[in-house]
């Protein structure tokens, strides 16, 4: 029988020899990225909303990081999602706009640049580097970013759940199908067998189960990126029925099918979290939740606008902060639960982040990953397209308690009319500055964030300085990333003569001037308003082209106590003068002939609508001017 004094020299041994051992590598962090299509910052209870529902990522919010400040660099869907894939800003991607974009119009001043229709094969995607460094890589929902050749499959994913070229779902319940411009039926990639009037966002959640089970062992990449909440608005009949029906009232969230839509969205993301427990990967898995853009909050058929953004300006489609500015949410190992940060970051941001948290390098040959050709250029986009061309910094260390990024500014530019009503335009924003730049005009508009977006600051002489300084930052970024910019439109033919002789001046389509005039596309407004400063005024091209006597009609609309205003309308020295009556409401509109004016001649003329005197607090609101040809 060994003595006891043996077995402790062993053990002791045995102890030395395992100190010596390497430790176990920590498995590599899987992450998981929600890009919700359309949803607005303000769509969930963690960010202030009172009407929807969003338990399980009110709970997220808590258990990670949530960004105040975080930017979509788009206000539309698929240059943002290309952003994300490439850490690049769409201006250098030359993809500015939604797939395949808005054709031109003849009321449009500018012609829009020819964009990239695809995500480049020479680009270097998320993906990519993701799966050359072991990971599972797989897309789960809307691509958007290229048809046939572009699919998620050629740019770095091995699997591929409903993506293709579409930016709209065939259809929110299964059968998930449709017939193409072909005329022969097609259903959504990997979804052929769903049983019949399964929910869309279900379904999707189901396969993004079906791969993280499959992959529990593995790194993996999951680009979970849902088609809700964009139109149509379709949503299950019993989760509509949990909301009340509540008729619009401005600057309140109200509709019960995006709201229904909202929650069937939180419940996926639920899902997914408590699969991650259940497997025992949530330690090392990082979750992202963010959207493509603001929320749609423009009218685009029924039950639209989806959603309210207020107090953040306007929506979808614009470059003020309710097109901009998105949730995001994110947890993971090192990430301090219930952390704020005010730090302003974009999507271009995601790239390096992730990549920095999986360890991986930034740096890339200048071998193509095509066919390992060389780095060539392409005939819309003549610069070589590397990783050296970066427009993201990396937020690990701020996600992990350590410092926030260098100061930097960040940039916008959106060379289209969108189908929302916003205008072709660039911006920045530096610290809380930010400045909009208007292509058709080149009106600037400069805004202190933490005041909002009410009151225009450009001709404000104490922030001369600051004007010229940012414009030319936006101007020199421009420059560097090689950005298309647009062209006069040779069709141009603002408020032309209709056939019945009537010339109508819309309210969307005036040039404002000043420091609170705007347009203002709300529900049931569609006019001028905020016309509380007398300097600001606005303006109108139009043509004639058949001459005669006209008869001005305005339709307009002034609140109790508001009345009084004396208001000019001119066209070169003709002059019409017009004292504002009450209405009873700012929208409650009525139309009034205010005077006649004649034109002798053809051609185009500019109509200036300019305050006199204001004894009220505001002037009117003015949804149109029609100029009606004498019978």
């Amino acid at each position: 029988m060994k003595s006891l004094s043996f077995f402790r020299l062993a053990g002791s041994l045995a102890a030395a020899f395992l100190l010596q051992l390497p430790a176990a590598a920590a498995p590599k962090p899987n992450f998981i990225f929600f890009l919700i299509d359309d949803l607005g910052q303000r769509d969930l209870g963690c960010y202030g909303s009172k009407f929807y529902r969003t338990p399980h990522l009110d709970r997220m919010a808590t258990q990670g990081m949530k960004f105040t400040d975080a930017y979509a660099a788009c206000p539309v869907c698929s240059p943002t999602r290309a952003s994300i894939m490439t850490g690049k800003y769409p201006a250098r991607l030359h993809l500015t706009d939604w797939l395949p974009g808005r054709a031109d119009r003849p009321d449009q001043r500018l012609a829009r640049p020819l964009i990239n229709q695809q995500l480049a094969l020479e680009e270097v995607t998320l993906a990519e580097k993701l799966k050359a460094a072991g990971y599972v890589t797989a897309h789960v929902g809307k691509w958007h970013l290229g048809g046939e050749g572009f699919e998620p499959e050629k740019q770095g994913f091995d699997i591929n759940i409903a993506g293709d070229h579409t930016g709209t779902p065939m259809s929110y319940f299964a059968p998930f199908g449709g017939k193409g411009k072909d005329g022969k039926q097609r259903f959504m990639r990997g979804l052929e067998q769903a049983p019949d009037g399964e929910y869309l966002t279900d379904r999707l959640t189901t396969e993004a189960e079906k791969i993280i089970a499959a992959n529990q062992d593995k790194p993996f990449f999951l680009y979970f990126a849902h088609y809700t909440v964009h139109t149509p608005l379709k949503a299950k009949a019993d989760t509509i029925a949990k909301y009340p029906q509540v008729a619009g009232k401005g600057g309140q969230q109200t509709n019960a099918i995006y709201a229904a839509m909202v929650e069937s969205m939180d419940d996926s993301v639920g899902r997914i979290l408590k699969q991650l427990d259940d497997l025992k990967l949530a330690d090392h898995t990082y979750v992202f939740f963010t959207s493509d853009n603001g929320g749609l909050a423009t009218v685009e058929g029924p039950s639209t606008p989806s959603t309210i953004n207020a107090p953040l300006r306007e929506g979808k489609g614009y470059l003020y902060e309710g097109g901009i500015r998105v949730p995001l949410l994110v947890r993971g190992p090192g990430i301090a639960a219930g952390s704020t940060t005010t730090n302003a970051m974009s999507s271009v941001d995601y790239f390096p982040t992730i990549l920095e948290l999986a360890g991986l390098p930034l740096v890339e040959s200048r071998e193509s990953k095509v066919e390992g050709k060389p780095v060539t250029p392409t005939a819309l986009d003549p610069r070589p397209s590397t990783l050296d061309q970066l427009d993201g910094v990396s937020l690990a260390p701020l996600l992990k308690g350590g410092p926030a990024p260098a100061a930097r500014p960040l940039f916008w530019h959106y060379p289209h009319y969108s189908n929302q009503g916003g205008k072709p335009g660039g911006a920045i924003r530096e610290d809380d500055f930010k400045l909009i730049e208007f292509y058709e005009t080149g009106r600037v508009e400069l805004f202190d964030l933490k005041s909002g977006e009410n009151r225009n600051l450009a001709e404000d002489p104490a922030h001369a300085a600051r004007v010229k300084a940012m414009v030319g930052k936006l101007d020199t970024w421009r420059i560097k990333t090689g950005a298309q910019m647009m062209q006069p439109n040779p069709n141009y033919h603002p408020s032309p003569q209709a056939a019945s002789g009537h010339i109508t001046m819309l309210g969307k389509d005036a040039d404002v001037h000043g420091a609170m005039l705007r347009f203002e596309p709300l529900p049931h407004k569609n006019t001028l308003g905020f016309w509380v400063n007398a300097a600001d005024w606005a303006s109108w091209d139009f043509e004639v082209s058949k001459p005669g006597k006209f008869t001005m009609e305005i339709t307009y609309g002034c609140g109790n106590g508001s009345g009084g205003s004396e208001v000019e309308f001119a066209v070169g020295p003709q002059r019409l003068m017009f004292k504002v009556e009450q209405t009873g409401g700012f929208q409650a509109f009525v139309k009034r002939d205010i005077g006649e004016m004649t034109f002798d001649q053809p051609g185009r003329y500019t109509l200036t609508v300019k305050p006199q005197s204001k004894p009220g607090p505001a002037v009117m609101d003015l949804p149109q001017v029609v100029l009606k040809a004498a019978k």
